[in-house]
Formats: C-alpha cells, structure tokens, sequence
C-alpha cells in the first residue's frame, strides 16, 4: 500500500507537494505535542506520512483530504486503524469542530495557493487549542514578524490578535517530493489564554487592517482622514485617545494598538 501511495501523481490543481524528510515530519508532531486523549484534525494527508505518525501519539485523528484517489489509498492504508478516520472533502468547506466533536488539535502541510484562506480558517472559533502549519517561508516570515519590519503586515496583525505564533524550523524545498520552487517553514499557532478580540468583531477588525495597510506608506492622521474621519481635528483626537502617535504609519503599530484604533473609530462612528 505504501507503494501505492508513492505512485500517486502529485496533481498541480491540489498544489500537492508531498514532505518526505523525516525529520520535518518529527519536527511538526513534536510542535503539536498531542497527548494519548487528544482529537487531531490533519488537513491534507497526501500520501499519510505525518498521518501515520500522528495517529501512534492521539486517540483520534480526523484527515480531511479533497484529493479522491488519495482517499481511498489512505482508507486502505488506515483500514486496521479505527482511531484514524479518513475524511473525502475540502479542508476549506469542513467543519473541524463538528468533525471532531469537541476540542482538537490541528495540523497540516497547507497548499500554498489557499494557505491565508485556511488560516483565517483556524483563527474562526472554536479554534484549535494548538495548530502546526508547514507553510511558504515567505507567509511563516509575515506570521512571526515584528512591527516596523519589512515582513510585517495586515495578514501579521489579523493572525496575532487572535494567536502567538512561533516558527520551529525552516524546511528546505528538497525535504518535498515534487520539489517546489521556494523553501518553507513549520510554525506553531496558540490561541491568546484571553482573547482580545470579541467574536462579533473579527470581520470588520480584518476589513480594517486590510485597509489601513492598504496605504502603508502614509501617516496615520493623514491615513485616519482619508478612510475614516475626514476631519483633522477628530482624526487628531482619536488618534490620541488611541495612544498613537499621528506621525507613524500603519507599519509601526501593534496588534493591540490597532485594536485599540478600531474601537475608538467604532465609538466615534456611533455618535
């Protein structure tokens, strides 16, 4: 069966590029930690290799693979395993926490052409209570990244309000069969023990950032003017209510500083 699964062609349309390097694969099960009584949800099995080694430290493992040939070479392969359950679908469309029926842990090797998507995923609750990504180097660089840095940007701020974030280890581009073109990186993501944002904000929180680095290069009263308030004066006051300089740009705030901007905006908004 193992046979099987290395003569599966990787299929460009899925952006499969299967790790193969054992130690990487160690490396994301060490990060993940899963204990004899965890529930871990793996998004893209591709030919089980990090499946088989997760499966041996949790009581259940849920794969969500969209790849049906992949399906139904893993289910051959984890038939002999009830703790290991196959599912046939789109990790994007999946409810994780349905699936595993309460808390879990999450792992997975993420395509890089829907990687935000599916980390903007994770940061939806229920979140995970610990997720190890294999992600682009270049997105694991932007998720770890400091503010006034060169990395630092509105994906940074949308992912540390919500979560910490530690890179384990970089990955090179021959740890992958096929090999891709750019290098990669195993990070680690922990929900805040208390959360800064409320659920009925996350949406318009993101939208926000978004915007604000959308005109990364200007200071933020002149930036304040032109999306939010038009006046000097306002803009100036809320600004300083904030506790942000009106000098600096979007680049050189916090998470919470931001936060803290999105809040004074939104009550100035409703009087």
């Amino acid at each position: 069966m193992a046979d099987e699964g290395r003569a599966h062609r990787p299929r460009k349309r899925f952006g499969q590029h299967f790790l193969t390097d054992r130690r990487s694969l160690e490396r994301i099960v060490e990060a993940l930690d899963p204990q004899p009584d965890d529930t871990v949800v793996e998004i893209g099995p591709g030919r089980g290799a990090l499946t088989s080694l997760l499966a041996a430290r949790c009581r259940r493992l849920i794969a969500v693979e969209i790849d049906h040939d992949l399906v139904r070479l893993l289910q051959q392969q984890f038939q002999d395993r009830p703790g290991v359950e196959i599912v046939d679908g789109d990790a994007l469309e999946a409810d994780w926490a349905t699936l595993a029926g309460g808390a879990f842990l999450l792992a997975g090797n993420l395509p890089y052409y829907i990687t935000t998507p599916l980390i903007f995923r994770i940061l939806e609750r229920p979140m995970p209570q610990r997720a190890v990504l294999l992600v682009q180097r270049e997105v694991a660089e932007r998720l770890v990244a400091a503010p006034g840095s060169g990395d630092y940007g509105a994906l940074t701020v949308n992912v540390q309000v919500a979560v910490t974030v530690r890179m384990i280890s970089r990955v090179s581009a021959g740890a992958f069969n096929p090999k891709p073109k750019v290098d990669s990186a195993i990070v680690l993501l922990t929900p805040r023990p208390q959360p800064l944002l409320g659920a009925d904000e996350e949406k318009l929180f993101r939208k926000f950032v978004q915007a604000a680095f959308s005109m990364r290069r200007k200071q933020m009263l002149r930036l304040t003017r032109e999306l939010w308030i038009s006046s000097a004066h306002l803009a100036g006051t809320v600004l300083q209510r904030a506790g942000i300089d009106p000098s600096v740009r979007p680049e050189a705030l916090t998470p919470e500083a931001f936060l803290m901007l999105y809040r004074e905006i939104r009550t100035f908004e409703k009087h």
